[in-house]
């Protein structure tokens, strides 16, 4: 992964793909941000702004070694910080999931974007991507909206390149005072944050038009070729539950 002027990349295949946290940035609504930026003061909104980042990092790190079944320790102020937080989501969050199939695990949907998510997992039954946060106050579901969609990108991804049937996506956030979130979204749910993840990817290539025409990829013809498949998907699984019924 390579880091330019705040853009994330990563080179897969000999292509240079966008990250998927890069492409929300770029197409995002701002505004509040530049509002709490005004609000706060620059310099003070960096400094939170970065503590946060780095305490998110270190509670990143705690998790995956859990998952991994390594011991971890982090003697810092930042790791002392981080680590009831990690807690709180390995004893709380991870306790219904059956199977680890993959933690920090690169994806990439062939030219057009990539990234790394933070687990793939069975979770009652499902297979499911979860994603970590960390947050200064508890969120409400319409602040995070592209949360949801980093889920989905992940998820359309690993189904294109695996032939996988991710079915769940669950966010899992922890504030410094130990409060813990989850939300969790399925089927039709991911399927329609598919479709707005589709629409910013079409808008970030728009900005970028120079590197799609590169790429010979269409965002219009993959959001068709998306429909077709979930209508398929639908089809099979309203099939399977009259088969039950019979």
């Amino acid at each position: 992964m390579t880091t330019d002027h705040g853009s994330r990349h990563y080179e897969i295949q000999g292509a240079r793909l966008p990250s998927v946290t890069t492409i929300l940035a770029k197409t995002k609504d701002d505004t509040y941000l530049k509002r709490w930026y005004a609000k706060t003061g620059y310099d003070e909104a960096e400094r939170i702004k970065n503590h946060s980042s780095l305490r998110g990092s270190a509670m990143h790190k705690f998790i995956e070694k859990h998952i991994l079944g390594h011991g971890h320790e982090d003697l810092t102020p930042i790791g002392q910080e981080a680590k009831p937080m990690a807690k709180k989501i390995i004893e709380e969050g991870l306790l219904p999931v059956e199977t680890y199939f993959g933690s920090e695990v690169t994806l990439y949907y062939p030219g057009l974007y990539a990234g790394a998510t933070d687990l793939i997992c069975e979770h009652h039954g499902m297979e499911t991507i979860v994603d970590f946060k960390q947050a200064n106050r508890p969120k409400q579901r319409d602040w995070i909206e592209d949360y949801f969609l980093q889920i989905s990108a992940y998820a359309m991804a690993h189904n294109y390149v695996y032939g996988s049937n991710i079915r769940q996506g669950i966010i899992m956030i922890v504030t410094p005072d130990l409060y813990f979130q989850e939300y969790r979204f399925q089927d039709a749910d991911l399927r329609k944050y598919q479709h707005q993840f589709l629409k910013r990817l079409d808008e970030y290539y728009k900005l970028k038009y120079d590197e799609k025409e590169q790429a010979k990829i269409e965002t219009e013809d993959l959001m068709k070729e998306f429909e077709k498949e979930a209508a398929k998907l639908d089809k099979a699984r309203k099939g399977d539950m009259a088969k039950k019924l019979w």
